[in-house]
């Protein structure tokens, strides 16, 4: 992390930085030049809130989960690590009761596929859910996805990591659920979860911060953003 009190003053930097683009006017130079000093101080702070998630303290150790692989052997949490000390797990919406993947968990996961293999130089990356690894597996070729691994959760582990989680009417409901795990001296430990649902401020829609959805950060770049009424779909009338 860079020291803050060497940093120069954003607007400093976005002043020195900002260029007009052809047929500029003086009040768009002025107010990009102004956001500009924003997105710096924004950089700025997402890696300040970085530097303190990289010096949480261990989380505790989780329960021995059985989980099934693609072969449908048993295994465990440690055994997802491969060579690495890190692993990063995301449980999306796709459990039994459901007839189709949920779209936005496919919209995360789909842009992850190529990502992933530059991923996994650093870390391990799995996604886990509720349905049988056939089931899931089956879905990914449907969307062309080759190189994320799958693993069948049970509810326990669902329920305890907030994956699985109650409907406020007697039920439960499956939610999205990003972990990151870390191996010390053979033994898992939980290091971090998103616990951002239900945090969001009026008239806005879930999501991360940083989100780590690239759809809806495209769309944050945009003058329309994210809307209001429009999320994801598994189709759009020009694929039939």
């Amino acid at each position: 992390m860079s020291d803050p009190a060497a940093s120069r003053p954003a607007a400093e930097l976005a002043r020195d930085a900002s260029r007009p683009f052809p047929n500029d006017s003086a009040r768009r130079v002025e107010a990009a030049t102004a956001l500009l000093a924003e997105e710096i101080e924004l950089r700025r702070h997402i890696e300040r809130v970085a530097a303190q998630r990289r010096m949480l303290p261990l989380g505790g150790e989780p329960p021995p989960y059985a989980l099934v692989d693609e072969d449908g052997g048993t295994v465990g949490l440690v055994d997802l690590f491969g060579p690495h000390d890190t692993l990063v797990t995301y449980a999306w919406m796709y459990g039994p009761q459901r007839a189709r993947a949920c779209p936005m968990c496919t919209a995360f996961l789909g842009a992850l596929d190529l990502p992933v293999r530059d991923l996994a130089q650093r870390v391990a990356f799995a996604v886990l859910g509720r349905s049988p690894v056939s089931r899931q597996l089956a879905f990914a070729r449907e969307r062309g996805w080759r190189n994320l691994r799958f693993f069948q959760v049970g509810d326990d582990f669902a329920r305890d990591y907030r994956a699985l989680i109650s409907d406020g009417e007697g039920g439960e409901m499956e939610v999205p659920a990003l972990d990151v795990w870390v191996r010390r001296d053979g033994r898992v430990h939980h290091f971090w979860a998103s616990q951002l649902g239900g945090t969001e401020d009026p008239g806005q829609d879930a999501r991360g911060a940083p989100d780590p959805t690239p759809l809806w950060n495209i769309l944050d770049l945009t003058p329309g953003g994210r809307g209001t009424d429009w999320y994801p779909k598994l189709d759009y009338p020009e694929d039939a």
